[in-house]
């Protein structure tokens, strides 16, 4: 007997979605999995990469840390209010459209990162380096993607009424510096 649901064809998010481990090396578990659930919003959305706004999404329903950099509890519902909104298609409208750095061609790598996403992801590597840390945290993604003003995660940050410096200035006093 034949199914009666058609199969679906894999597609570049897909695929990119089932190899996505392999990308994630240096990392660490706890970024991993927040790329790994960026990852899963970007197949679901139908989107071509994982962008700044998909990785603070993630970051904000999985680690504890960058939910208290925001305070309240309101505000970290109001962050994700309009992330869940552009994930079902209403609010910000980003689909179909890459983040661009600006200063790097886009194009299709295989790291399935936006590339101002890749920007954000090797600078937290960078702050990770210079802590003497080889984890990166969820914080150290944080502060670099609120320190990227072209980027669709200060754009959200924003229009839920905070300030991205404040943030990233935040993150610093609570690391140290």
């Amino acid at each position: 007997m034949r199914s009666r649901i058609p199969r679906q064809q894999a597609q570049w998010p897909q695929a990119q979605a089932a190899r996505g481990a392999d990308d994630d090396a240096g990392l660490g578990p706890e970024l991993a999995e927040v790329v790994a659930g960026a990852r899963r919003r970007v197949v679901r959305g139908g989107d071509r990469h994982i962008d700044t706004a998909h990785l603070l999404h993630s970051l904000l329903e999985s680690d504890p840390e960058v939910r208290a950099a925001f305070g309240e509890g309101a505000t970290v519902a109001r962050l994700l209010g309009y992330l869940v909104q552009r994930s079902i298609g209403y609010g910000l409208r980003w689909q179909g459209s890459v983040e661009d750095s600006g200063a790097l061609p886009v194009v299709e790598g295989a790291s399935g990162f936006s590339p101002l996403a890749a920007v954000c992801v090797e600078r937290a590597r960078e702050r990770a380096a210079r802590r003497g840390d080889g984890v990166v945290r969820g914080t150290d993604l944080l502060a670099a993607l609120v320190a990227e003003p072209r980027a669709r995660a200060v754009e959200v940050v924003r229009r839920a009424g905070v300030e991205p410096g404040e943030v990233g200035r935040g993150v610093d006093a609570g690391a140290g510096g």
